[in-house]
């Protein structure tokens, strides 16, 4: 079968010696919301957020995405204990109150010392307390303080305190994403990762997917019946020379970072950020290229293009 692997784009930019494509990331809109979650140690509230995040990479199999935005010393927090910043996205409002509630019941009210408090002011709210309070089983008790009402609930430790009620917001943005091709494995890790520190510097964005970075990304649909996602053949190594490749032959390895934001400017930081850490760290020890994944500006209407953000 003749190779059908195809030269990098033409219209492709150059920096640092790293190929950036002249292409964009096709994103989506979302619900979103934020909570701080706080215990009496960062290891502990750590230990409620990881768990409060996990099987949260993506809408398609897990009904939402969550991340952990940042840790929030005690000197911030609500009530002066460590805290950790979660990000949660779904496709809805209804979704999104439901991942919430189910969430926060499962994995920070079992979660030792924990408090959970509303991070995002909206006009627009979701049940977060409120979601939860009958595990009391009328043994709850409503309290108002400085204009924001709270839930105690006893428990066998002590008690869980949770704010009422969270904001959320429907200007969310999901699935930015930037594409990190490289020589080797080991070398598109090392880009992947010199952008996701660069990236978790960015208030309000996460990347949900495992340690921040993805293996296995995807096309719409299938060869299958029922499936709504696929491997992302155009960008298999292996499958260069039987497949349609976005390939160049010295590519040998691809990963994939996507982020989702509390809003598009965001998400633009945050691959800006990505972008520019990638491209300093070179072609020799991370990236040849660098691209982004897109349906032809056809479903998301939000367009991140790569030689807008690029440094």
């Amino acid at each position: 079968m003749p190779d059908v692997t195809q030269d990098a784009p033409s219209t492709a930019m150059t920096r640092n010696g790293v190929v950036i494509d002249d292409t964009f990331a096709e994103a989506f809109p979302m619900s979103g919301t934020a909570i701080q979650v706080t215990a009496d140690s960062e290891k502990w509230a750590m230990e409620a957020a990881r768990s409060f995040t996990g099987f949260a990479t993506s809408v398609i199999a897990c009904g939402c995405e969550a991340g952990i935005d940042r840790v929030v010393p005690a000197s911030e927090t609500r009530d002066g204990r460590p805290g950790v910043r979660i990000l949660l996205f779904s496709m809805d409002k209804d979704g999104l109150a439901k991942q919430l509630g189910t969430r926060l019941g499962q994995c920070i009210l079992t979660s030792p010392s924990s408090a959970c408090y509303a991070d995002f002011d909206s006009e627009t709210q979701i049940d977060l307390g409120s979601a939860i309070r009958y595990f009391a089983d009328g043994w709850q008790i409503s309290k108002k303080f400085a204009g924001r009402h709270f839930w105690r609930m006893p428990v066998m430790e002590g008690e869980f305190l949770c704010e009422a009620t969270t904001g959320m917001t429907g200007d969310g943005v999901g699935g930015g994403n930037l594409l990190f091709m490289a020589r080797t494995s080991a070398q598109a890790l090392a880009a992947a990762e010199a952008a996701l520190e660069a990236m978790r510097e960015v208030p309000g964005a996460i990347m949900p997917f495992p340690g921040g970075i993805v293996r296995s990304g995807s096309k719409v649909g299938g060869k299958y019946k029922g499936m709504m996602a696929s491997t992302n053949d155009a960008y298999c190594p292996t499958l260069k020379g039987v497949t349609p490749s976005a390939l160049t032959p010295d590519i040998g390895s691809v990963l994939e970072i996507v982020i989702d934001g509390l809003s598009s400017q965001a998400v633009a930081d945050a691959m800006r950020a990505g972008l520019k850490a990638a491209v300093d760290l070179g072609p020799d020890k991370g990236a040849l290229r660098i691209g982004a994944g897109n349906y032809g500006g056809n479903l998301g209407p939000h367009h991140f293009h790569l030689k807008e953000l690029a440094p």
